[in-house]
């Protein structure tokens, strides 16, 4: 039987190059074996998680914590876990790990991305910080700082924080969306359809994103692209996003002003809202 060690080494292989189903199958086989590994069944939540399959992943982020792993790295990534589902032992699982890795970025930032999102704003700014200090390099890190801002108010520093994100990591359309409706809120518009375009075009099948783009656009002067993002939002729209996608198409076929206050108003304030919500 292949040990614990050798298998976690090959799952993690697979997951970065994005082979989330064969991680899966390679740990669920290995946890016949060894049923409370917490190792296992963290990175098995993981697999789950990138697989959509939300359920298991929850069940295997709970049955990791119950064995009650020690090891940091392990504690914030169970706990971030649980926090994508509001789970209440997201924050125990969380602040343990930042206190006993206090020198793991990792750490520092799963929690200080949770209590930002929990309305605890300076001491998740005081954890963000010091990973920032910890990891310089890493962007995550400075677009996690811009959500806090975004989250507390501060929107000038919170667009800074996103710029130096996106100057390490300039292909992180979440991000650049983030961005784009920061402008929007600050009444940016230029900056903010010059942002929410380019993030549109990268997230591909975000039929809200090209809402956005369109909005953006049409509200300041830029019909072609505005003409543009709405039939590719036409493409990929389901659910509520047809009705807002038909509302938004009205209001940039009549013209600047309408798309502009519908834009202002109505669409980027609850999607920013939204997004900044999402868990890290």
């Amino acid at each position: 039987m292949e040990d614990v060690e050798a298998v976690l080494q090959r799952a993690l292989a697979l997951g970065e190059e994005g082979r989330w189903e064969e991680m899966a199958k390679l740990l669920a086989k290995a946890l016949q074996d060894s049923p409370d590994d917490p190792y296992l069944l963290g990175w098995l939540g993981v697999a789950e998680q990138e697989l959509g399959n939300d359920g298991a992943a929850y069940d295997y982020f709970r049955r990791c914590l119950a064995q009650n792993p020690m090891d940091p790295h392990l504690l914030a990534m169970a706990g971030s876990g649980l926090a994508a589902f509001d789970d209440p032992d997201a924050e125990a699982a969380l602040r343990t790990a930042a206190l006993t890795g206090p020198d793991i970025p990792t750490t520092r930032l799963q929690y200080g991305a949770y209590l930002a999102r929990s309305g605890v704003y300076e001491e998740a700014l005081g954890h963000l910080r010091a990973a920032a200090e910890l990891a310089p390099d890493d962007p995550t890190v400075y677009g996690e700082l811009g959500v806090a801002l975004a989250l507390k108010g501060d929107l000038d520093a919170a667009i800074a924080e996103m710029e130096k994100a996106l100057e390490l990591a300039p292909d992180d359309a979440w991000t650049r969306l983030l961005l784009g409706l920061l402008h929007t809120e600050l009444g940016n518009l230029e900056e903010a359809a010059e942002a929410l375009i380019q993030a549109a075009e990268e997230l591909e099948n975000d039929a809200e994103a090209h809402i956005l783009a369109a909005l953006a656009a049409a509200a300041v002067g830029w019909d072609d692209a505005a003409h543009d993002a709405i039939s590719r939002a036409a493409l990929v729209a389901e659910g509520d996003d047809v009705e807002l996608l038909d509302e938004a198409e009205e209001r940039v076929v009549a013209g600047r002003k309408a798309a502009r206050a519908f834009l202002l108003e109505t669409v980027a304030p609850s999607v920013l809202r939204e997004r900044l919500a999402e868990p890290l």
